[in-house]
């Protein structure tokens, strides 16, 4: 796998989509730019999310000449004023198939929570850090923290990718083959042959 496809919501801002672009080109992949695939399907006539997420993964990465698709579904984006501080919330979902055969390849669930800090200013100054990120919070350090813990590897992530020296040098080794004594089964008893007495106590 060398080329991967990134698809969220086509109304995601550029600037969220990017923080997928990162980690998995510093993974070692190529990954389209954004804005290309935004604008390619948008022509297709898949503007809406749900039509991009439901579409056959193979025609997508044939559309592309990628080699697998990453959907990624934003769960929670919002906001919450409590009066003394803004709690701002990110949840995604991650989803890898394969652009041949369409199978799920990988799956992740990532969450980031941030509450804003007066920096020490008392209570007035608690209040006015509230209403300044409930009118403009900041979702990108726990969106780039997030899309980081879900790539990291070893963890959840992708090993190197083929534009990596590591490449398939960071792989788990395979597991060991279960020995043929341990695989074979227990005879059967032949029907109607005496079961042994058990031992005298």
């Amino acid at each position: 796998m060398k080329r991967i496809l990134v698809l969220a919501a086509l109304d995601a801002a550029d600037y969220f989509l990017s923080t997928l672009s990162v980690p998995l080109a510093e993974r070692g992949y190529y990954v389209f730019p954004v804005n290309l695939v935004k604008r390619m399907l948008e022509d297709e006539g898949m503007a809406d999310a749900s039509l991009v997420h439901g579409s056959d993964p193979t025609r997508l990465c044939t559309l592309f000449g990628a080699d697998a698709v990453l959907y990624v579904t934003i769960e929670q984006w919002t906001a919450r004023y409590m009066i003394l501080s803004t709690q701002v919330t990110v949840e995604f979902d991650y989803v890898l198939k394969d652009g041949r055969t369409g199978e799920e390849l990988w799956k992740d669930h990532q969450t980031g929570v941030y509450a804003s800090q007066s920096g020490g200013q008392g209570l007035a100054g608690a209040i006015a850090a509230a209403i300044v990120a409930k009118a403009a919070p900041n979702y990108m350090p726990m969106a780039r923290e997030a899309n980081a813990r879900a790539l990291a590897y070893p963890g959840p992530g992708f090993p190197a990718g083929p534009y990596r020296p590591e490449y398939r040098k960071d792989l788990p080794p395979p597991a060991a083959p279960e020995s043929p004594a341990a695989a074979k089964p227990a005879a059967p008893r032949a029907p109607g042959a005496p079961q042994a007495p058990a031992a005298p106590q």
